[in-house]
């Protein structure tokens, strides 16, 4: 997901918080518990990426625990924020007993006032990492950036998906952030993506990812700017991709055109279709926390009704995301079922009416 367009309040997606995070030996035990459960996806290079605890279903919903590399990401969601320094210190303490060989901590107050204070600070170590592994490609990462780590790891499913099916094909990546799904695609042998973004500044993460991978960078592929003016600009060019990625942020606002992922997600998918090759795949991700999974399946048959879009299949977010049968202690807001997370994912088959 990305800022293509300036967001409103991206925050909005998730479940509010009121009372300040607080951390005692019943929560660490959990997190404890949560660290345990995740050990095998924790390679013995310390070069992957893991969510090690995610408090909203795991029993601390202000609290969230990624692992970048050697870095630890403690994004901390209580409203207003305040993690005491005994709290942020059991922490550190918890997950070093664990993971001894972290040598860095980030901490991200996700409703602090600013965007300085959200992109967070560090507190442990002087040096985040800089790049991760994953599925044998190589990103990289800028965790201080914005006030999101930079690789959403709930989509980890869909990078393996672009990088298992997209070799000799095209695609565009809209709404890229820092490109992630296109350079999985590189990975696998696609043969060319363009990225489309409102930032320049993740785009160049984006080309650093490129360039950790040994892949050509051309300015043509890296699109800066509006996503409604740029779509606009390629339908009339006569561009056409063998696969749209399409995670747009929650809700956004542009001179050009309003995203709102819980009400109107189909108005998106139909902005994009027509550059969308016969055959061709448009990979969408809705994470509308507030939006069941029922709903958004009778939005994607609406959409298939004509005959021209058809469901291919649905991915699944990775279980270090969603916790485990034995770690979960709650629920997301509204069931998300068929899907298995609130970020709801699915691939699309693409019938055009005039082949070619």
């Amino acid at each position: 997901m990305s800022s293509s367009i300036s967001t409103a309040a991206s925050t909005t997606a998730r479940p509010d918080s009121r009372h300040p995070v607080g951390i005692d030996s019943s929560t660490r035990s959990i997190v404890t518990a949560a660290i345990d459960a995740r050990c095998e996806l924790i390679d013995e290079h310390h070069d992957s990426a893991v969510r090690l605890f995610n408090g909203f279903y795991e029993g601390a919903p202000d609290l969230v625990l990624d692992l970048y590399a050697r870095t630890l990401v403690i994004h901390d969601y209580s409203n207003p924020p305040h993690l005491p320094d005994s709290s942020l210190d059991l922490i550190l303490e918890t997950a070093s007993s664990k993971l001894a060989w972290i040598q860095a901590a980030i901490l991200k107050p996700r409703r602090a006032r600013t965007e300085r204070e959200r992109r967070g600070r560090l507190v442990l170590g002087q040096y985040p990492d800089r790049q991760i592994q994953e599925n044998g490609v190589t990103y990289a990462i800028d965790l201080l950036l914005s006030q999101d780590t930079g690789l959403y790891l709930d989509t980890r499913n869909v990078r393996t998906w672009a990088k298992n099916n997209l070799e000799g094909r095209t695609a565009l990546n809209t709404f890229a952030y820092t490109g992630s799904y296109g350079v999985a695609a590189m990975a696998g042998g696609a043969r060319q993506v363009v990225h489309l973004d409102l930032s320049r500044r993740y785009l160049d993460l984006a080309k650093g990812s490129y360039s950790l991978n040994g892949f050509q960078t051309h300015k043509k592929d890296f699109l800066v700017g509006d996503f409604f003016i740029w779509i606009s600009r390629l339908k009339r060019a006569g561009a056409f991709f063998d696969c749209v990625f399409l995670d747009p942020p929650y809700f956004s606002q542009s001179r050009k055109g309003t995203v709102d992922m819980l009400r109107h997600s189909d108005r998106l998918v139909n902005k994009t279709r027509p550059l969308i090759s016969d055959g061709g795949y448009l990979a969408l991700i809705n994470n509308a926390v507030f939006l069941s999974g029922k709903e958004y399946m009778q939005a994607l048959e609406n959409l298939c009704a004509d005959g021209y879009l058809a469901l291919e299949t649905l991915i699944p977010v990775p279980a270090d995301i969603t916790g485990y049968p034995h770690t979960r202690l709650s629920a997301p807001p509204v069931d998300p079922a068929p899907f298995n997370h609130p970020t709801k994912i699915a691939i699309l088959r693409v019938r055009r009416k005039n082949p070619g």
